[in-house]
């Protein structure tokens, strides 16, 4: 039976990571997936935001992987040539709703983000005109975040992956989790090739579960875990729709927030290329599905007039839909990663990471390092 000296199950942004970074300290990483190519799952299917750490409770993981992966994500794609630009959101605020922009603020200077900035009407209409059309509008006032940007994810992965390798990881797709049994000196992992349904096994003293959206399920097949301490896993799908032509905006346009919703409402955000494109919204569904919904137009188109009441909506064009494994059901309070180490479930090697959605792409880095230190 061969042996290695660490396996990572699921090559998302967070497990390509991990691999990268763990591999700096053990020569022989192995990193899974039951995808063909890396990145196949909610790592590719998001708004490729570099978040800056605004909204999340302060102390909580999500607010300090958040605030730390963001510096290290930065640096990472300066280093490594990986696209990316710093090019700032806009949290915009109807005058109702300027009280909220305040206490917004506050918490991301709890959370050591103190860059944020007041834009009252004239300094907005200055930035992004196009958000001052006519006079229905009733956008009085923002918050700048100069830390948000955007990262083309996918090269982004490819370049944890390259790092990886160069430091002897390597990556095997089309071979699935079955199950894990703990020995003496690690776990002993059985693997089935996708292809041809035949079976291998490997003994590894370190078990990283970063399975994303089949965390749970393989959290389930690791021997003596105790799944009565797994917490309850929810698939929240989000659709995404593209703006045709030139973008009017130069910034990501974000809402703020609606009370007792999930998610930070639908936010206008740009790729690499320029492009304008407006999601997600929140439906929570049962199976992995990312079939886009028929009818959602007119829901997104009144959704973004809140911010952008001149929106033409006949340029709207469904483009992708995204699933997020949330820790919360619908009308629950939203609730933090949780990375669990030996301190919780009592195996010596083992870490399984739940609820790694937003803002686990920009937290990424800081989350390697957070299971590093687990270990």
């Amino acid at each position: 039976m061969d042996n290695v000296d660490a396996i990572v199950i699921g090559a998302g942004a967070v497990g390509l990571a991990i691999a990268a970074k763990l591999s700096e300290r053990f020569p022989h990483v192995l990193i899974i997936d039951q995808h063909a190519e890396i990145g196949q799952e909610t790592s590719s299917r998001n708004s490729e935001v570099i978040h800056a750490g605004i909204y999340y409770p302060q102390g909580s993981l999500k607010a300090q992987l958040c605030v730390r992966g963001k510096h290290l994500l930065y640096d990472f794609c300066k280093r490594y040539n990986v696209p990316h630009k710093a090019v700032g959101k806009l949290i915009v605020a109807a005058t109702s709703e300027h009280s909220q922009l305040e206490a917004i603020q506050q918490k991301a200077i709890k959370n050591a983000v103190d860059d944020l900035t007041f834009l009252e009407a004239k300094q907005l209409a200055e930035l992004e005109p196009q958000l001052q059309l006519n006079k229905a509008n009733t956008t009085q006032s923002a918050l700048f975040s100069p830390s948000t940007g955007i990262i083309d994810s996918h090269v982004y992965m490819h370049a944890l992956l390259h790092h990886a390798q160069s430091n002897g990881a390597f990556f095997v797709g089309n071979s699935q989790f079955k199950c894990a049994f703990k020995t003496h000196s690690g776990f002993e992992v059985e693997i089935v090739n996708v292809s041809d349904h035949s079976t291998s096994k490997l003994c590894s003293p370190i078990l990283i579960n970063s399975a994303g959206l089949h965390a749970h399920c393989v959290a389930q097949k690791i021997e003596n875990l105790d799944t009565l301490s797994m917490p309850k896993l929810h698939y929240c799908r989000g659709h995404y729709f593209s703006y045709s032509g030139k973008s009017p905006f130069q910034h990501l346009i974000y809402p703020v927030p609606e009370k007792n919703t999930a998610g930070l409402g639908i936010h206008g955000t740009l790729d690499m290329a320029g492009q304008l494109r407006f999601g997600p919204d929140v439906h929570y569904i049962d199976d992995l599905d990312y079939s886009f919904q028929p009818n959602l137009k007119d829901t997104f188109s009144a959704a973004i007039r809140r911010y952008w009441p001149a929106l033409n909506p006949d340029k709207l064009q469904p483009a992708y839909t995204g699933i997020r494994a949330k820790l919360h059901g619908p009308n629950e309070a939203p609730q933090d990663f949780m990375i669990h180490g030996q301190n919780e479930h009592n195996i010596e090697g083992l870490v399984n990471l739940f609820g790694i959605e937003s803002p686990g792409l920009t937290a990424s880095l800081a989350i390697a390092e957070y299971v590093d230190q687990q270990l």
